[in-house]
């Protein structure tokens, strides 16, 4: 008996990585001194969402918890009543609440129907408790921006 070895042609389908686009996330002033490796693990906690036009996402003088990333649409930025900036694809906002669940100091308002991936302080704080480093390098990227605003205040 004599077999023919043929050749199978075949394509493999590769589900998409869950959670937020790395590149996105190395952009973010929090996250601007972890390595390639610690923004992939904070990237995979991410999930997405969407708003619908016109709704309020974060309301000023609200307590914060999350942080999102624009993957489509535009919100408009709020203080006071006033508007005081537009935000679109790959743009960010609410990451200081992932460290100090503070009250919001500006309101986002969907302009457009809105999806964006969402990572709150719970799913948050169990990564920087478990890996030390990652924490540290948290840290040190606050301090330089606590600096960096002193240093704006005292040249003032």
């Amino acid at each position: 008996m004599h077999l023919k070895a043929s050749r199978l042609s075949y394509r493999v389908k590769i589900a998409p990585v869950p959670g937020a686009p790395v590149d996105v996330l190395k952009r973010v002033r929090l996250f601007a001194d972890l390595d390639p490796n610690e923004i992939e693990q904070i990237a995979l906690l991410f999930k997405e969402r969407s708003f619908p036009r016109g709704e309020t996402i974060i309301k000023e003088g609200s307590g914060g918890a999350a942080f999102y990333v624009i993957e489509t649409g535009e919100v408009t930025v709020t203080i006071g009543g006033e508007p005081r900036a537009t935000l679109g694809p790959g743009d960010y906002f609410g990451e200081i609440a992932l460290i100090d669940e503070g009250a919001r100091i500006a309101s986002i308002i969907a302009d457009t129907d809105l999806h964006v991936y969402g990572l709150t302080l719970w799913e948050f704080r169990p990564l920087v408790e478990a890996n030390g480093v990652i924490g540290w390098k948290l840290l040190q990227t606050l301090a330089k921006e606590l600096r960096d605003a002193e240093h704006l205040l005292g040249s003032r």
